[in-house]
């Protein structure tokens, strides 16, 4: 479907998730506003707008005469229960004021401790835990929108994110963390999947939506399949992009425990440790059947181009060794 109307205000646009985000749709010819506490954005050739989204008429005139919202707003941990449901608020009363469509990047959360190993858009959620009960709050707040209000709202849940710009996310605080001294860091048993989104890959399949949204519900879920890897493949992938062997290395999850009686960031961690866990994938039938071909870097060279944005990138890569030619170049 071809939209008219290709403005988008990205919210969060300094973030990891809204900076792919701006890049992918700058990239699609969007008109992109970035939205951000300091009113500055390190991408090129895109509007700037200061606003804080603790203030509901700093994003309604943030957004204002945007057609699309991109909702990239994450607190850190310790501030979800304060400030999750008051952002998601003020969104949807800019996405009202201004008649504008909201894309929100959901994940995992929503399934609590006791998900399956396929999620699927129909799984049962359960607010088992905190951060769980907020996610789940915040998208029953959007689907009341869309049904009294006509808010639309289009979410794509994934996994944990690696790639793009910035870091902290689990790919680097914890896989990659001992990169330099030979060692993959692994927060789980080896043999079980987990969801993992490649953050170039999430981004253009957010477009790729955004451009089908005329077609759409005013309601929208869908799951991105990512990179659904063992632990054992995630190591493999790595090894092939450094080109040699690297050992495996435990997580400090008894420090993390002790640690968290005592620092607030470290409970909220250990919160999320059944992920590592549990196996679980995610399946992107639904969204296959909306935007055709979803976007899907191989895992061998999305890791390569992850470590290449943490500077970790080796110096010479093996092909001999699995490594395609054409990320040696």
């Amino acid at each position: 479907m071809n939209i008219t109307n290709r403005t988008i205000a990205v919210l969060g646009a300094n973030g990891r998730m809204g900076d792919a985000a701006a890049r992918a749709f700058k990239a699609a010819g969007w008109q992109v506003r970035a939205v951000t506490r300091t009113g500055k954005s390190n991408i090129s050739g895109i509007e700037c707008f200061a606003a804080d989204a603790m203030i509901e008429a700093d994003l309604v005139r943030a957004t204002e005469g945007c057609a699309f919202i991109f909702n990239g707003l994450n607190p850190i941990y310790t501030d979800w229960a304060g400030k999750v449901m008051p952002m998601s608020r003020n969104v949807m009363a800019a996405a009202l004021r201004n008649r504008a469509i909201h894309l929100y990047p959901g994940n995992v959360y929503n399934f609590g401790t006791v998900l399956p190993e396929t999620l699927t858009e129909d799984t049962p959620q359960a607010g088992d835990h905190r951060k769980a009960a907020l996610r789940i709050e915040a998208e029953a707040l959007f689907a009341r929108m869309a049904r009294e209000e006509g808010v639309q709202t289009i979410i794509l849940r994934a996994g944990d994110f690696f790639g793009g710009k910035g870091r902290g996310s689990w790919f680097d605080l914890a896989i990659a963390s001992k990169f330099a001294g030979g060692k993959v860091v692994y927060p789980g048993p080896r043999t079980i999947v987990h969801a993992w989104s490649y953050l170039p890959d999430l981004a253009r399949s957010f477009v790729a939506l955004a451009e089908e949204a005329g077609s759409l519900a005013s309601f929208e879920r869908f799951h991105f399949p990512g990179h659904n890897a063992t632990g054992q493949e995630l190591h493999a992938a790595v090894e092939r992009a450094a080109g040699r062997k690297l050992k495996s290395a435990g997580f400090p999850w008894p420090v993390i425990r002790i640690g968290a009686l005592f620092v607030p960031m470290w409970r909220e961690i250990l919160i999320m440790r059944y992920l590592w866990l549990r196996p679980h994938r995610l399946t992107g039938t639904r969204l296959q059947s909306v935007i055709g071909s979803v976007p899907h870097t191989p895992l061998d060279e999305a890791v390569f181009a992850a470590l290449g944005e943490l500077d970790l990138r080796p110096r010479k890569a093996s092909t001999r060794q699995g490594v395609l030619p054409t990320l040696a170049a």
